[in-house]
């Protein structure tokens, strides 16, 4: 189930791309942003409200809010910078750079999360930084 959603991901992930860079002309990237963010905000607290999980949140650690605001920091800052990018950049050279945080990703976790780093994830790290590369130069 986990690869279904994490293609459904990938396929938003690209309509986003495609639908901001038409709806970003002639808006600046900060409001586009904060727009998108008004979206997504509606979205997910009605899918908390439709799956029943509102009376959750009182059993949330400690731990856990620090870490899931912090996500939400660099989820904005991400947004922010991604938007800048797309505006003033063509879509088919930043997505490709921006999707580069696979391989940060993968370096975190080995670094911070202690998850293994096998010879087939480091093939593949620079094999996505090589295409990232020939796709952007």
């Amino acid at each position: 189930m986990w690869f279904w959603l994490a293609l459904g991901s990938a396929v938003f992930a690209a309509l986003t791309s495609i639908l901001a860079k038409v709806g970003i002309e002639g808006v600046g990237s900060n409001l586009a942003t904060a727009i998108r963010t008004m979206v997504v905000v509606v979205m997910a607290w009605g899918m908390v409200f439709v799956t029943h999980q509102e009376n959750g949140i009182r059993l949330i650690s400690q731990k856990s809010w620090i870490f899931l605001i912090l996500s939400g920091l660099a989820t904005g800052i991400s947004w922010l910078c991604y938007y800048k990018a797309l505006q003033i950049g063509d879509a088919s050279k930043v997505v490709p750079v921006d999707k580069l945080s696979v391989v940060i990703t993968l370096v975190l976790a080995f670094v911070f999360l202690h998850e293994e780093f096998t010879t087939k994830s480091v093939i593949g790290c620079i094999l996505i930084g090589a295409g990232t590369l020939m796709m952007v130069l």
